[in-house]
């Protein structure tokens, strides 16, 4: 891309539903590296588009910056992402995002029962777990955490 091609950071933000401070903040962070016109503006590759709304959805679905990053840091800088390089992200994101959707479904499901917390507050948890036998298997919300209940 010739700087005087491309994307104004208004533009960005407006493609992405991201801010404009938000858009610089991730150029700090090595996720976007715009070039400069003439003028010193920054000036956005159209792949831009796509890295930043993956940057937001992954943020927004919990991840954290600094594994988002990893991931866009092995995109082609010199090109735009083909199909193939999003595939492999996609590829080492699906195990995780398994996960994380297996466990939503679990606090969706169960929340309203017993958590295996400890707290023993509902009828229920002293049905399923009496006298907090799930602590032997360690702290927190042990059955949402994916410890079955012993029953």
């Amino acid at each position: 891309m010739k700087p005087s091609q491309g994307l104004s950071i208004g533009d960005l933000a407006d493609r992405t539903g991201l801010s404009v401070s938000a858009i610089r903040f991730y150029e700090t962070k090595g996720l976007v590296a715009p070039l400069r016109n003439t003028g010193g503006h920054r000036r956005y590759d159209r792949a831009d588009i796509r890295k930043l709304s993956f940057v937001r959805i992954t943020q927004e679905l919990g991840f954290p910056l600094a594994e988002i990053a990893a991931h866009i840091t092995r995109l082609p800088q010199n090109r735009a992402p083909t199909k193939a390089d999003w595939t492999r992200i996609s590829k080492t994101l699906r195990k995780d995002l398994d996960t994380r959707i297996a466990r939503l479904t679990r606090l969706r499901d169960t929340l309203d029962g017993c958590i295996g917390c400890g707290c023993l507050s509902l009828q229920k948890c002293k049905l399923y777990n009496p006298k907090d036998q799930a602590s032997k298997r360690g702290s927190g919300p042990r059955y949402l955490m994916g410890d079955a209940p012993d029953v």
